[in-house]
């Protein structure tokens, strides 16, 4: 008989699969449903640093008044801030009550200010991990790449130092080294990097002149650009867990990233797309393939293709279609 369970950031989970943050795990009654599918735990949906920012100003330039009466600002600043924090504890608190999956809170960031302080409520209310989930646009054009890595490393240390549970960074994939970035945070203490994580990107409505969102959920074919790292990564950084993000939308995509060493897989746009039954759909395709193979545990075949396990790790560095195809001995039409 099969055996799905595995481990992450050192808690016991019953599969690798987990459903990652979004309006799929915003309340109670949706986590319920994740645990009854089969998924081995579930990320809250964020609490968002720059959205609670973004609401008091909003309340603020309503009033021209409070703009002239700090004491007005820094009171709509608090309660905004922690009516959000207030709600978002009652999920944390209410979910594990009603699930027996670990529960992973969500912190969206793009500062290290004080109000990170509030992890430790976090902690207190039962949660059993805190994930990161950091994206910073560089568009200061005087500052370096290394003082943008900077606030990544600053972002997490002043998490770490209010709670016992375990981090993970979600982080995306525009870095110059993301082995870098990777080896830094495992020195500093992270338990897992998440990669990659999926923001607000922009588009141009070109009849109606105006900028309007991109397309937010992601494709299978998404799979790509995380499938290399996890594969790297996972080879190269020891001590801190890899946790697959991005693309997954199928029982062959949430293989793939396992065997190139992923210790989970978070799913998000396919639930979205198919229903919670996908969740359960995954998990049977995983136990089939395995049956098939002949594994009967996850540790069997994890990293087993990973850059430090093939033949040719050089398969993982390749970037260019002309370095493939001539290595290949191949004619291009172009």
């Amino acid at each position: 008989m099969i055996n799905l369970e595995t481990t992450y950031m050192g808690l016991q989970l019953k599969n690798p699969l987990i459903v990652s943050s979004s309006g799929l795990t915003n309340s109670v009654r949706k986590i319920k449903i994740i645990e009854e599918k089969g998924a081995g735990a579930v990320v809250l949906k964020s609490l968002f640093e720059e959205q609670i920012s973004n609401e008091a100003k909003h309340l603020i330039s309503k009033d021209p008044a409070n703009a002239s009466y700090p004491e007005a600002e820094d009171y709509i600043q608090t309660y905004i801030k922690g009516n959000s924090v207030s709600n978002y504890l009652t999920l944390i608190k209410e979910a594990k009550e009603a699930v027996s999956i670990p529960v992973i809170a969500s912190i969206n960031c793009i500062s290290s200010s004080d109000w990170t302080s509030f992890a430790k409520e976090i902690e207190k209310a039962g949660a059993d991990a805190i994930e990161l989930n950091v994206f910073i646009v560089p568009s200061d054009r005087n500052m370096s790449s290394t003082e943008y890595e900077n606030l990544y490393y600053k972002i997490f240390k002043a998490v770490k130092k209010e709670v016992n549970i375990p981090i993970s960074m979600k982080v995306g994939i525009y870095f110059t080294n993301l082995f870098s970035v990777a080896n830094r945070l495992n020195a500093d203490g992270a338990d897992a990097l998440v990669l990659f994580n999926r923001f607000y990107e922009p588009d141009i409505d070109i009849e109606n002149l105006k900028i309007t969102s991109a397309e937010v959920l992601s494709s299978a074919g998404d799979i790509r650009k995380s499938l290399r790292w996890v594969g790297m990564l996972s080879e190269k950084i020891k001590g801190i867990d890899i946790s697959a993000s991005t693309g997954i939308h199928s029982g062959e995509a949430a293989i793939k990233q396992l065997l190139a060493g992923a210790k989970t897989v978070q799913i998000c746009s396919t639930v979205y797309e198919h229903g919670f039954d996908q969740i359960t759909n995954i998990l049977n395709d995983l136990s089939s393939w395995m049956i098939k193979k002949e594994f009967k545990t996850i540790d069997e075949f994890r990293g087993s293709l990973n850059y430090g396990s093939v033949q040719d790790p050089g398969l993982y560095e390749r970037a260019q279609f002309m370095k493939y195809f001539s290595s290949n001995q191949k004619d291009v039409l172009i």
